[in-house]
Order: structure tokens, then sequence, then C-alpha cells
């Protein structure tokens, strides 16, 4: 088995970890914050007192940070140089993709092999090694990483060269922002409409409104399966780290000449939300914006 640095126990990154050291490897973990650190070592993580102690003698090093500029900062003040260069360097942060190229290019100067490896699933399929992974990287890097994102992970999808994994990820996320959405505007107007929303779920979950965010991870409480929208849209993916990776595909979207209105519409919904004070609840509880019952804490 292998010594695997994890640097970022977060909301993703502390479910991550364990699934790691659940399945043999030594996991040596860091983070800044204690209560994660604690977390990680009572899930079968072993402690590291820094970035530079837990990469020092890894086999493979795996980051799941915030952004593009703690990628950018621990990659070239804690990991190259500080790793052996025989260590696999995967990143699992959400970033632009000109940054994931950059750190990509950077680790291959200095002869390191890497991949970045954005998910999607959510902190659930986090902790239960159900993530899908996008990866992007040489096919060489995809095939000696594969194995050490399997038992974290449902799916692992080869997406192509450095930074394809990012790209994947900010259209799959461009996606989901704008069907959570619509999803959000149709349950608000056919309450209006005088249609109960169980029955309007069962219809259009069956019907050609059926996507992931109707069935899966429906925005209203009580009905579907349960979800954020069953705890006071608490947990689940925070509408700040949505509206950062719809940010994300807008400046893609600019810098590539593609033309993406309701990604911008999703934007500007999530931009409002988050103004409001909105911006640590779940991404779904933009429904309650919608329907104009929603009002920023201090309001309460």
């Amino acid at each position: 088995m292998a010594k695997i640095a994890f640097i970022g126990l977060g909301h993703m990154g502390g479910g991550m970890a364990p699934n790691l050291a659940k399945a043999g490897h030594e996991v040596r973990a860091f983070d800044l914050s204690e209560a994660a650190l604690s977390a990680a070592e009572q899930n079968g993580c072993v402690r590291a007192g820094s970035t530079e102690d837990a990469v020092r003698d890894a086999d493979v090093v795996v980051t799941m940070l915030p952004a593009a500029q703690h990628v950018l900062g621990v990659y070239r003040d804690q990991v190259l140089g500080m790793a052996p260069t025989s260590a696999l360097l995967i990143d699992c942060s959400t970033i632009d993709v000109a940054s994931a190229r950059t750190v990509e290019e950077e680790a291959a100067a200095q002869g390191y092999t890497m991949v970045d490896a954005p998910v999607s699933g959510g902190i659930a399929a986090a902790a239960s090694g159900n993530l899908t992974f996008m990866v992007g990287g040489s096919d060489e890097a995809f095939e000696r990483a594969k194995p050490f994102i399997e038992p974290m992970a449902k799916a692992v999808i080869h997406a192509g060269g450095a930074g394809a994994g990012q790209a994947a990820k900010i259209c799959n996320n461009m996606i989901l922002g704008v069907t959570m959405a619509a999803t959000c505007e149709a349950f608000v107007l056919a309450q209006k409409l005088g249609l109960d929303p169980q029955v309007f779920f069962d219809i259009s979950s069956k019907a050609s409104g059926q996507s992931w965010s109707m069935t899966t991870y429906c925005p209203v409480p009580g009905v579907g399966p349960e979800t954020p929208a069953d705890h006071d849209y608490e947990g689940g993916f925070a509408a700040g780290l949505m509206l950062k990776d719809l940010k994300l595909a807008m400046d893609a979207a600019e810098q590539a000449g593609a033309y993406t209105p309701m990604g911008g519409e999703a934007e500007e919904l999530y931009q409002r939300f988050v103004n409001l004070g909105g911006g640590s609840k779940d991404f779904s509880g933009i429904i309650k914006m919608i329907d104009d019952s929603w009002k920023a804490p201090e309001q309460k």
C-alpha cells in the first residue's frame, strides 16, 4: 500500500481521505483546522504537522483546496521540491483551467507527474466513496492515478489533457446551477397555480422535466429523497461554492468566446442569494429567495 499525503480536510476532503485509509493506504493528513485534523485521525488517517511534513516521503499527494490561489501557493511553496519527484500529484480542487494547466506545467518542469481531478457528488458521496472524478492529464498519468482515485469514487473518467478535468467540472456545474434554479422556479410556480408539491414531483420526475435537481436533490422539504431541503438547507453544496463555480464557467466562456446566457442568469441569481446572506446555505436554498419568503439572518 502507498504512503498518501492528503492536504485539505474540509467538507469534501474530510470525507475523501478516510476512504483512502479504509483501502489500506497510510494517509498522512493535514489541514489548518484542528477539528478537521482530529476528525481525520478518528477515521484512520495519521496527523501531519504541516503540508511539508505530510508530503516529505509520500508516494502520492492529494489536494482538495478552496481556490486557485491556494492550489498555486501550496504546490509552489510546500509540495514541489518537498515531495519526492517520484510522487504522483492529484489535485481535486475546483479551479480555473488556466491555473490547473499552470501548476501541472510547473510540476512537470520539476519532474513530477500530475493530474487535475475535480469531483462531483457532494458531501455524502465524498464520505461514502461515491464521487465522480473528471481527470485531466496524459494517458500515462491517468492510468497511474486511477487506482488511488477509485477508493473514493463511483466513476473515474479521463476527460483529456492537462486542465480538461477542470473544464468538464465547470461545464457540469453550470448545468447544475441552471437546472436547480429552473427547478426551484417551477416548484414555486406550480404551488402558486394550486398544485401540491408532491403531486408535481410525482409528475415531473417521470416526465420531460426530470433532472438530477428534481429527482435526486429536490429543493422542496418532504418531497422526494431526503436532501438538505429537509434540514433547513444546511449541509450539502454551499451556494457560495456554486457561485464560485458559475463565475469560473462565465470567465471560461468569455475567454473561449462561448455564448452562455443561461449560465450568466444563474450566476446573477446565486450572486443575489449570497449577497442576502445565503452563501453558507445549500445551493438549493435559492428557492427561498425565488418565492420571496427568505430573509437575511439579521432580518429574521
